[in-house]
């Protein structure tokens, strides 16, 4: 199956729409066009995409912030060890769970096959058939 374009609708207040319009006649296209980018932009950074203003972008840049998006995070090489041997610590306490489960089961089968070998001892004083205990 091709690649179909799919139509999606929605409300928007006044004020937005106009606003809308106005980026997309600043920018010269359609409106529909400034949702397909915006939705094209949100695709391709996983939906973590900010809408801001040209002239904050520019403020921003000037400041000396770092402008780019999405954001990246310096980690420290101590913390993704910690991470990844907690990650090897729960993999590891699953596994165990696993066999503690299958341990259970393998218990709760045998109870349920020797159930009928249990005598209750006040049972066995309405018989008239003799026992011993071992």
């Amino acid at each position: 199956m091709g690649n179909k374009n799919k139509t999606i609708s929605f409300r928007v207040n006044e004020d937005a729409f106009e606003a809308l319009q106005a980026i997309a006649e600043e920018r010269d296209i359609s409106l529909s066009a400034v949702f397909r980018d915006y939705v094209d932009q949100l695709v391709e950074h996983d939906g973590q995409v900010e809408v801001v203003p040209e002239a904050d972008l520019e403020a921003r840049t000037d400041e000396g912030e770092d402008v780019s998006f999405p954001p990246t995070v310096e980690v420290p090489k101590r913390f993704v060890r910690e991470h990844e041997r907690l990650e090897l610590e729960a993999e590891h306490l699953r596994e165990q769970l696993e066999e503690y489960k299958a341990y259970v089961n393998d218990l709760q089968d045998r109870l349920e096959d020797e159930e009928e070998e249990i005598l209750l001892l006040d049972e066995l004083d309405d018989e008239d058939e003799s026992y011993q205990l071992r």
